[in-house]
């Protein structure tokens, strides 16, 4: 190896070795400035780029809070910090006005006003089933004639529907005739009873008492003016007595089939005053009444059928006609209401997101009460003059959720403890106001087994119990997370010592 070549490679080591130096410095540097999980970070935590942290949480179970930074026991993932600016009161969501703007956030007052009773719903128009006529034939015959008339053919009372030849009236009326002519009061009167029993109308009875002449045909005529619903006669048909020839409904009035949604079923009652709008007839209200509640609600639809009767005047209100129909109720109560339209129902509970000073939003649980027209009654949870979000409220609710920020409630439903949620687990480390267990699963909470701290509800509850010690932990959902209310020491069998 010559002289140049030796320079060379000594000259390539001390790049190298200045290289791995500098490497060194800058790492050192570096965690000195940004400290790595190894490092205790709580102290510093706090105070992260000169703003307060009020707690870590995971973004999937925003619900947990925890009060030191980490890794999520439930997430391979860091724990997220929530700052003190982030909106000031950790219940709330800040959100840019511009960007509420962009979402189509609307807001409504809440109002105190009488909140009225009345029903709005849609209804069918039918046929009143109390204005019906059968059409039958009183003796049996042989059907001679029958009117140009078909099914669902509007007739007036007295109109002709058939003609019919009965033969056995014959000869009752002969009877009848030769009785008379004898002058006995008494035999005449006989026979002219035997006449009604055959099925005579009394109509034909005294035309033939006055003509003298026999009448063994009869026109069969519509008792009252209506639809024929049925029409079961033709000409050269043999009739028995007591047959149904047709079945005429009226129209002078007609029902109304009204189907009231199951909440507002209690508000409705017999007599009370109704008013139905028809697209067919704007501008043209008809007033009507309640007649019946009828006994079973819709399966399917879950509404309570109700009848009401609308005055029919020149038959315009047609069977299967739609309706919008009012049903007046009497003033109710003042009472406190919101838009319909801003109240989040989840299944267990509503929600309400109140709008606050400087864009701040706030979920707020309530108990609600009746519907009537486009608002709802609040019960509790609300104050007059507050300002809720009718549009944009499901994201600003979603945004809540993911920033772990539980609606509070008032009221008796507020006050109901939570469940309580158990499992096994052994203690690592434990003081009088928190404990690290390794538990098992939290079954009713689809929470797997896993190494976590848990705040103590209570400084007795960790007395006689030590790290290594197995246990039985009850551990209740509150507003800032897990808090353990109860903490028994097991034998290895699970059984309480």
């Amino acid at each position: 190896m010559n002289r140049q070549t030796i320079k060379k490679t000594v000259l390539g080591l001390f790049v190298v070795v200045a290289l791995l130096a500098a490497g060194v410095a800058a790492g050192l540097w570096w965690a000195g400035r940004y400290p790595t999980d190894t490092q205790d970070t709580h102290t510093a935590a706090p105070a992260q780029h000169g703003r307060t942290v009020l707690y870590w949480y995971d973004p999937m179970v925003p619900q947990q809070k925890f009060d030191k930074p980490g890794k999520s026991p439930f997430m391979d993932m860091d724990l997220v910090p929530k700052y003190a600016d982030e909106g000031g009161d950790a219940a709330t969501v800040k959100i840019d006005p511009w960007v509420a703007q962009n979402l189509g956030v609307r807001l409504a007052t809440v109002t105190h006003a009488p909140f009225g009773s009345d029903v709005t719903a849609t209804g069918v128009v039918g046929f009143d089933e109390r204005e019906v006529a059968i059409v039958q034939a009183r003796s049996g015959g042989f059907v001679e004639r029958v009117a140009r008339l078909a099914p669902n053919d509007v007739v007036r009372s007295g109109a002709l529907i058939a003609e019919l030849l009965v033969p056995e009236w014959a000869a009752v009326q002969q009877e009848y005739l030769a009785l008379k002519a004898l002058g006995d009061p008494s035999l005449e009167g006989a026979a002219r009873e035997r006449m009604r029993l055959s099925g005579m109308p009394e109509s034909l009875i005294r035309d033939v008492a006055a003509r003298g002449k026999i009448r063994n045909r009869i026109a069969i005529t519509a008792p009252r003016g209506g639809v024929i619903q049925e029409l079961d006669v033709r000409a050269g048909m043999t009739v028995m007595g007591g047959q149904t020839l047709a079945r005429i409904n009226g129209i002078g009035t007609v029902w109304l089939d009204v189907a009231v949604p199951e909440a507002r079923a209690g508000s409705v009652r017999i007599g009370q005053a109704a008013e139905a709008h028809f697209a067919a007839f704007p501008g043209e209200p008809v007033q009507g009444r309640v007649t019946a509640l009828l006994p079973a609600l819709d399966d399917t639809a879950r509404t309570l059928r109700v009848r009401v009767e609308l005055p029919n005047p020149g038959g315009r209100l047609r069977p299967g006609l739609t309706a919008q129909v009012s049903l007046r109720g009497a003033g109710g109560d003042s009472a406190l209401r919101v838009p319909t339209e801003a109240v989040i129902r989840t299944g267990r509970r509503a929600l309400v997101v109140v709008a606050e000073a400087e864009g701040r939003y706030r979920p707020v649980e309530v108990t609600l009460g009746a519907e009537s027209g486009s608002d709802t009654v609040i019960l509790s949870g609300l104050a007059e003059g507050q300002k809720v979000v009718a549009s944009g409220q499901f994201l600003i609710d979603s945004e809540a959720s993911l920033q772990g920020i539980v609606a509070r409630g008032t009221g008796e439903a507020a006050a109901a403890p939570a469940a309580l949620h158990e499992a096994d687990g052994v203690i690592d480390d434990i003081s009088a106001e928190y404990v690290t267990l390794t538990h098992g699963p939290f079954k009713t909470l689809a929470m797997p087994g896993m190494t976590m701290e848990f705040p103590l509800a209570r400084p007795e509850l960790a007395k006689g119990l030590k790290a290594g010690d197995r246990v039985r932990v009850g551990a209740r959902e509150t507003a800032d997370g897990l808090v353990v209310e109860k903490l028994v020491k097991t034998d290895k069998t699970g059984g309480a010592k």
